[in-house]
């Protein structure tokens, strides 16, 4: 299968903010650079705002993948 520039372009967002996402959590759970409530809403937001990405970029699919 060939991959086009715009689909190994997807791939690796996606690992980036798979990267990213886990890296927050991870900062979250160890209590790592949580230091207030404060940071640990920003951090949750974060993951949220990640998560959207992800949900986004699977809607675009889905719209690319009707109209091929």
């Amino acid at each position: 299968m060939i991959q086009t520039a715009s689909s190994v372009f997807e791939r690796e967002l996606r690992r980036l903010i798979s990267e990213e996402r886990h890296h927050i959590a991870t900062n979250i759970v160890g209590g790592h650079s949580i230091t207030s409530m404060e940071a640990y809403r920003e951090a949750v937001g974060k993951i949220a705002a990640l998560d959207m990405v992800i949900e986004l970029c699977d809607d675009a699919q889905a719209v690319v993948n009707k109209t091929l």
